[in-house]
């Protein structure tokens, strides 16, 4: 006989568990009992009671114990993308794709040895010492879900396995930030008058230390020219498939309004007046609400690539130190403590969601200033 009950979970949605009978244990003689859980409907939770039921009483249960690695894998990414962002399971769905699924997806979950999984992340950390962690840790997601569901027993295999640890390197690595002269030496090869999108853009990256998806939603509504304010309360991204979505900030802390200023306000103001005219001739009308600041010629949201195909053609035509577009938020947070801005006040400007992304940061400006100091001392005391 099959039991129903319900539970609540961690989000507070109401979900049925079910058990079914399966016998005696022939090992221990202790009742052998198969879980299924997250049913949404009592009728639901019925329906696969009575399947499983019918199913021990004909012996073809077994089938149920033939299942695959990826079949449990698809069962528990359903259950997952509901806990998280489109942009999170996307690139969740492309470890799984890439590196996970080829080691074990064709494989009976149920069988996958400790020396497989051991095998396979051993692989993994020597292609792949920045990612292989997380790999071993959905991967064990996955193998911890099969138990729940009954389709595997005993311990699950990632737990038994030796997790590599990669060596210290102790060699530098290069700073992704620019200082104050070679940040204005970028802008200086910039035409603020022929490149004037290309210029702002550049401009709010570096002055507002925004993100990049951030900035590429920016629609006018988020500025605000008598106030001096940018709203940031969305981001550009990319969904399962690769097209382009916008969704809130991760955090609460990204959800901010900061203050801009005037010159960075004079440049947005230039450059709204310019695409209101050229995009006219075009046939759009970027008076309308939600019109984006920085668009296509179609007007439709540019490329997450754009900004670093700008900014590489610009460092490689002009032997710049070479700097990722994320550098800019680092450049941003560097700047402002040189300026004298508290650790509080950079977190909240950056909306980091906790000060430890900040310190980070200031660990770095911290050095360069205890340089400048050493330099100050003796020039003083000259001897």
């Amino acid at each position: 006989m099959a039991s129903i009950t319900s539970y609540t979970t961690g989000n507070g949605d109401k979900r049925y568990m079910i058990q079914v009978y399966q016998g005696l244990d022939p090992q221990t003689g202790k009742p052998k009992r198969m879980k299924r859980r997250g049913f949404k409907t009592k009728k639901e939770a019925t329906l696969e009671a009575n399947r499983l039921e019918l199913a021990v009483s004909n012996g073809d249960l077994q089938q149920e114990n033939n299942i695959s690695f990826k079949k449990v894998y698809e069962q528990w990414y359903q259950g997952y993308i509901n806990t998280v962002r489109v942009s999170t399971y996307a690139r969740t769905a492309g470890m799984f794709n890439n590196h996970i699924l080829p080691a074990f997806g064709n494989k009976r979950i149920r069988t996958i040895t400790v020396a497989q999984v051991q095998t396979a992340v051993n692989k993994w950390f020597k292609f792949a010492p920045n990612n292989y962690k997380k790999w071993y840790h959905y991967t064990a997601n996955v193998f911890d879900y099969a138990i729940k569901q009954g389709y595997m027993s005993g311990v699950n295999p990632t737990k038994r396995i030796t997790l590599p640890k990669p060596k210290k390197k102790w060699n530098k690595q290069p700073e992704n930030f620019w200082t104050k002269e070679q940040l204005t030496e970028f802008f200086s090869f910039i035409d603020s008058e022929k490149e004037l999108e290309k210029y702002s853009l550049f401009r709010v990256l570096a002055f507002a230390g925004i993100r990049r998806g951030e900035c590429l939603a920016l629609t006018w509504n988020d500025i605000s020219f008598s106030k001096s304010t940018m709203r940031i309360n969305k981001t550009l991204t990319q969904g399962v498939r690769g097209e382009t979505i916008v969704q809130p900030p991760k955090t609460i802390a990204g959800n901010r309004e900061i203050a801009l200023d005037a010159t960075t306000l004079t440049y947005l103001k230039r450059w709204r007046a310019l695409q209101k005219k050229h995009y006219l001739m075009l046939g759009y009308n970027t008076l309308k609400n939600g019109q984006l600041v920085f668009a296509t010629s179609k007007n439709t949201f540019k490329s997450l690539n754009t900004p670093a195909k700008w900014l590489n053609s610009i460092i490689k035509k002009h032997g710049l130190k070479k700097m990722t577009v994320h550098g800019f938020r680092h450049t941003s947070a560097s700047l402002l403590f040189m300026a004298g801005a508290t650790i509080k006040e950079v977190q909240t400007r950056l909306g980091h969601d906790d000060a430890e992304t900040t310190l980070n940061v200031y660990t770095h400006v911290t050095k360069q200033m205890d340089n400048q100091t050493a330099e100050k001392l003796a020039s003083y005391l000259n001897f």
